[in-house]
């Protein structure tokens, strides 16, 4: 997470321009988490989680369902765009998915390790980021 990232207030409605200022800063926090994932999941799965949006409020990715709805009447193409908003929905609760799972693997008679839901995890920030983009060229940015 960057350090300028700031939470929009919950119940509050979103200007056009707010919302993409939100896409921007969740599409820097993602890259951030992307690039910097090796450092980031030694601290467990709800730290990972926490870059997501899922835990806490400190992400850009946080109320991201909420952002990328305000914004989908300004794509391009709506059908695309929206397409790639759900897409990155599913990405984001596999991700969120995976790492939760992290967090209590070691303790159950599962012999899978965290690491393979932190990999798992990994490959969902990747379909994400492809999301991503997609849902930004609908939006000319």
């Amino acid at each position: 997470m960057t350090p300028q990232s700031t939470p929009f207030t919950t119940g509050q409605t979103l200007t056009s321009a707010e919302a993409l200022e939100r896409f921007k800063l969740a599409r820097s926090d993602l890259q951030y988490l992307i690039t910097n994932y090796a450092s980031i999941t030694p601290q467990g799965g709800d730290n990972v989680r926490r870059y997501l949006g899922t835990v806490g409020t400190t992400s850009g990715l946080y109320g991201i369902s909420k952002v990328l709805k305000a914004l989908q009447e300004e794509s391009e193409d709506i059908v695309e765009y929206t397409e790639a908003m759900n897409d990155f929905e599913s990405f984001l609760s596999a991700a969120d998915t995976a790492c939760y799972s992290a967090n209590f693997v070691e303790f159950s008679a599962a012999k899978t390790k965290p690491e393979t839901f932190f990999e798992n995890a990994f490959l969902e920030l990747g379909l994400m980021k492809g999301a991503m983009e997609k849902m930004a060229k609908e939006l000319g940015i």
